[in-house]
């Protein structure tokens, strides 16, 4: 995929890119509930006009990427609900719903990533399967998100350097374009201990279109920016207002409001940004204020 390659890294060189908000936890506000293991993957057969509204909201708040529901349609993730030979084609189907509302906003589309987390569990680094087991599981579901039509794969939430670099691997083998983006504490360490320098050091050498953090809340975000902004990529960030919960299905741990998540952007942006958006809790408001913020701030470079 050269000529997305390219395409994409023009786009980053043009202006900062807003990724789209939440979908699982969008999914369970509009009051269709959710459970782990699956997540939004539900969503696929029991309300797939609803995920495709979901997309469409996104798109409609004026967002330059969509998400395609698929961060839990590999085979491993599936399986636990009986449904691991149906991988490729739920696969399909998210790409396709996320595809339909991208096309039906006026203008230019979004573009369309593909969600590839950690195989086991984002919060459980300890789940980690052995790297052959890595090899292939990433290398499958990269497999389906490509012959789905993705312009990108999102690696996303990844928990510890040992996956990152096998997932990363995957993609760079198979020549597919990509963002790798982590979770990280306070202290800009990912879950598994090892220091965020470590994670973007391991994955640099697959040449990540861009590298990132993901679900923390913004108050964990500062002490990411220096390390992101010495990585030698373009960097971005999408923060969450909360996390997936076993039991309640979500905790919010930061109210925020749109305006305020905006100005949180913003201060990304002003830190070196060239993607921000959102993760668990944000809402299409939230993503909106985002793209009025972002319009105020190129505005004010010029």
């Amino acid at each position: 995929m050269p000529q997305a390659r390219a395409e994409l890294e023009e786009k980053l060189r043009d202006h900062p890119l807003v990724l789209d908000g939440a979908t699982g936890t969008e999914i369970e506000r509009l009051g269709v509930p959710t459970s782990l293991p699956l997540w939004s993957a539900s969503a696929l057969w029991q309300c797939p006009e609803l995920l495709e509204g979901v997309h469409r909201a996104y798109a409609e708040a004026g967002v330059d990427v969509l998400t395609a529901n698929t961060f839990r349609t590999q085979r491993r993730s599936l399986a636990s609900a009986g449904l691991g030979s149906q991988a490729a084609e739920l696969t399909q189907r998210a790409v396709k719903l996320a595809r339909r509302a991208a096309e039906a906003t006026p203008g230019e589309p979004p573009l369309v990533l593909g969600s590839s987390p950690p195989l086991a569990d984002c919060y459980r680094p300890d789940l980690v399967p052995d790297d052959e087991t890595l090899a292939r599981e990433h290398a499958e579901h990269l497999e389906n998100l490509t012959r789905a039509g993705v312009d990108a794969v999102l690696f996303e939430t990844l928990n510890s350097v040992r996956e990152a670099r096998a997932a990363t691997r995957a993609a760079h083998n198979a020549g597919v374009p990509f963002f790798a983006s982590f979770v990280c504490n306070v202290r800009a360490q990912l879950l598994s201990g090892e220091s965020l320098e470590a994670a973007l050091d391991a994955v640099f050498p697959q040449a990540p279109l861009a590298l990132a953090v993901n679900c923390l809340p913004p108050s964990a975000v500062d002490a990411c920016l220096p390390t992101l902004r010495d990585c030698g990529r373009p960097f971005g960030v999408y923060a969450n207002l909360g996390a997936p919960d076993a039991a309640g299905g979500f905790q919010r741990s930061e109210e925020t409001t749109p305006r305020d998540f905006a100005e949180h952007a913003v201060g990304w942006l002003d830190a070196g940004a060239r993607l921000v958006g959102g993760c668990c809790g944000t809402t299409p408001a939230h993503l909106h204020a985002v793209v009025e913020a972002l319009r105020g701030w190129t505005s004010a470079r010029r």
